[in-house]
């Protein structure tokens, strides 16, 4: 989903620098990164748009100094119900990459990380078919302790992978094998 903003500056910003289409669309300045309301982009709208332009995501990629491997989670929902995937979302306007990681870690895994060096990028060809063709931002991501995502292992929606399953995307199979992260 994508998310609105609000110029807190200046409530009443006419700035020509701010004048996004957003602006004139939901009437206010989306420049800065202060969250309006919480008011999602319609679903229409949301599909309309990222099926003419590329779509900006974070790849958390959560590794841990005691296990060898790669922690993924399993799609709930959604055209890849059911595959494993390194965790990931669209990123807000306005807001910074490092911290869509970290809400991604939060939302996707229920755990806090810490975030760490930027790995490269993901396309994904294979979404052309889903009308979508996101671009994944792939950062490295540590474990703050005492977090662990013990609850979400065991009810099946996150495991540990040394060896990457086959329902998976290939596009992040061979990021992550050429990365040395898994085999």
């Amino acid at each position: 989903m994508l998310w609105l903003y609000a110029c807190t500056r200046n409530p009443n910003c006419d700035d020509d620098r701010h004048g996004h289409p957003s602006r004139r669309l939901y009437g206010s300045c989306t420049a800065h990164d202060v969250p309006l309301g919480h008011q999602p982009l319609p679903q229409a709208d949301y599909e309309a748009i990222f099926a003419r332009v590329p779509r900006l995501t974070v790849e958390v990629i959560v590794t841990a100094a005691t296990i060898d491997g790669v922690l993924l989670s399993r799609r709930e929902s959604g055209p890849c119900q059911g595959l494993w995937h390194l965790p990931g979302g669209t990123v807000r306007f306005g807001e910074p990459l490092t911290e869509a990681v970290g809400r991604v870690a939060r939302q996707e895994l229920g755990l806090h990380v810490l975030v760490g060096r930027f790995m490269g990028y993901i396309e994904y060809p294979s979404h052309r078919e889903l009308r979508d063709w996101p671009v994944g931002m792939a950062f490295h991501a540590g474990l703050v302790p005492p977090s662990a995502p013990g609850d979400a292992v065991r009810a099946g929606r996150v495991a540990w992978f040394s060896r990457l399953p086959e329902e998976m995307h290939e596009e992040q199979k061979t990021f992550l094998r050429v990365h040395g992260l898994a085999l």
